[in-house]
């Protein structure tokens, strides 16, 4: 966290780690299992002109404590999520998600929560087989940042490891700094909650129908969660809006800034 992100901390009293920027209806960022509000950063000059942005850490995540007493699925952390609405005096309002924070955003959606939701590369409409694909290669990417970590500050300084370690990821990750890269495998190895929370949410189905206005983009180079469960997506929920995201990952912020805060801002405009 750079000096000027923890003169914009707001912490105190509220139950989720969380930054806040810029000015207009509030829009809160829920990140994908492993990541923190810093996932945002490439977008985030895009939207604090138009939009009060609060960058939320999911529980076990960046600066936020692991849940106690129930396992971290997809339902229980949507739960943290409206207690921290409800604890920063949010109300219902405008929300948006990558990965497992996509399928938490399109939960609090159906529950009526939040004034709208925009859920990028959501978890939750792939097959069986691509479910277990994609538990297995996030394992393998924890597996193999352990084993980097303590040589990672050097080795990430050369793009083709960078475009090997985060492929998966990104489409474009020989764009990720050094020091980006490196910060996102420490945001993730730190976290205590990422082996818990992958167990609670694998094999979670998205279901409808929605009670806020929704839209679901999909990178259409995403190689974790195939694009084939943006077909999914239309059928499972029709009500929704669904948008491609074209040339970039799973993790689309820094593959293309402009595109996806288009689709963020246009979310949640209404």
């Amino acid at each position: 966290m750079t000096a000027a992100d923890a003169a914009r901390t707001e912490a105190a009293g509220l139950p989720l780690h969380h930054l806040r920027d810029g000015s207009g209806p509030p829009l809160v960022l829920l990140a994908g299992i492993g990541m923190d509000g810093s996932a945002w950063a490439p977008v985030l000059d895009r939207l604090t002109p138009e939009r009060d942005v609060w960058r939320v850490d999911l529980p076990g995540f960046g600066g936020s404590a692991a849940l106690t007493g129930e396992p971290p699925g997809i339902g229980a952390l949507a739960g943290a999520a409206e207690r921290f609405f409800a604890a920063a005096g949010l109300g219902r309002p405008h929300v948006a998600g990558n990965s497992l924070g996509g399928a938490v955003v399109l939960e609090l959606a159906r529950r009526g929560s939040v004034a709208s939701a925009t859920a990028l590369s959501p978890v939750g409409f792939g097959s069986a087989l691509e479910g277990e694909f994609a538990r297995l290669s996030l394992l393998a990417t924890y597996a193999i940042a352990e084993r980097l970590r303590a040589h990672a500050p050097v080795l990430l300084r050369r793009p083709r490891l960078r475009r090997w370690l985060y492929g998966q990821m990104y489409a474009r990750a020989d764009r990720l700094t050094p020091l980006a890269a490196y910060r996102s495998m420490s945001v993730m190895l730190d976290g205590t909650g990422f082996h818990a929370t992958l167990a609670a949410f694998h094999g979670h189905r998205v279901e409808g129908p929605l009670a806020a206005p929704a839209t679901i983009a999909w990178g259409t180079r995403d190689a974790l969660l195939l694009p084939t469960g943006e077909l999914r997506a239309r059928r499972a929920l029709p009500e929704a809006r669904h948008r491609w995201l074209r040339g970039c990952g799973h993790i689309p912020m820094s593959d293309d800034p402009a595109q996806v805060a288009r689709v963020l801002l246009e979310g949640s405009a209404g």
